[in-house]
């Protein structure tokens, strides 16, 4: 079981995003190999756009060549897979927009429980990245500034009251700025479900300010499209805190 992993107090862990737009299957193999080598703990794999269909075969080639865990991280209902270990059952709960509160989630969900995948239900909420992101453009959501950690917080305890087992804060792919620490922090002092931070970390020194501000799960993708090493500085700033109970 994925979730009861990540409830599990043994430090921060890693996500590593694929988007299949993004890879051919011989660079997804190479990108496998090194998350392998990185101890990365999970693979988030969808995407806000998915132009080349190749969301079944990079799953599949996932858990053909590697032990990491394939977690659904979806755009849209049609990214659904019967391989996959589980799914991000994602609500954006920052945004107003019925098709992305609920909308699509009525479409997928009886193809989720035919394909009798693990859900786990997530409060997805986008903060301010400094850019427009590829989601926000394409939700109509308006981000959470990221000098508002009240709004922040309140949506996240809201998200927690309706019963989301994850909150997942989203700088967004290729974020000039990472989710503040402020607001990490504020954040997960409030809410007593594991919390995701994505969006904008380049860096190991980042990777380490935000496991130490609170996040449970750092996930780590845009920047691996061009400079794939610095997964392993990343990795091992977020496995120096695995001492860090949460």
């Amino acid at each position: 079981m994925i979730y009861k992993k990540l409830i599990q107090k043994t430090g921060p862990k890693l996500a590593v995003v694929v988007d299949p737009d993004k890879y051919s299957l011989e660079a997804l193999l190479s990108l496998i190999t090194l998350a392998e080598n990185c101890r990365a703990d999970y693979f988030f794999v969808g995407g806000s756009l998915l132009m080349d269909n190749r969301f079944e075969e990079a799953i599949s080639l996932i858990k053909e060549t590697s032990n990491i865990p394939a977690v659904i991280f979806p755009g849209n209902n049609y990214q659904v897979s019967a391989k996959a270990d589980a799914v991000l059952f994602l609500s954006l709960i920052s945004g107003r927009n019925p098709e992305y509160l609920i909308g699509q989630h009525v479409i997928a969900a009886p193809i989720i429980k035919e394909y009798n995948l693990e859900v786990i239900p997530t409060g997805y909420m986008l903060i301010d990245g400094g850019k427009t992101s590829t989601t926000s453009y394409i939700t109509q959501t308006i981000p959470i500034p990221n000098d508002k950690p009240d709004i922040a917080v309140a949506t996240a305890m809201a998200g927690e009251m309706l019963g989301m087992k994850l909150i997942y804060l989203e700088a967004g792919s290729g974020a000039k700025n990472p989710v503040s620490t402020t607001i990490i922090r504020e954040v997960k002092k409030n809410i007593s479900v594991p919390l995701v931070v994505g969006g904008g970390i380049r860096t190991g020194e980042q990777a380490e300010e935000i496991c130490k501000a609170g996040a449970n799960v750092v996930v780590v993708g845009n920047v691996l499209e061009k400079e794939p090493e610095l997964l392993m500085e990343i990795s091992l700033a977020v496995h120096a805190n695995n001492k860090i109970e949460r």
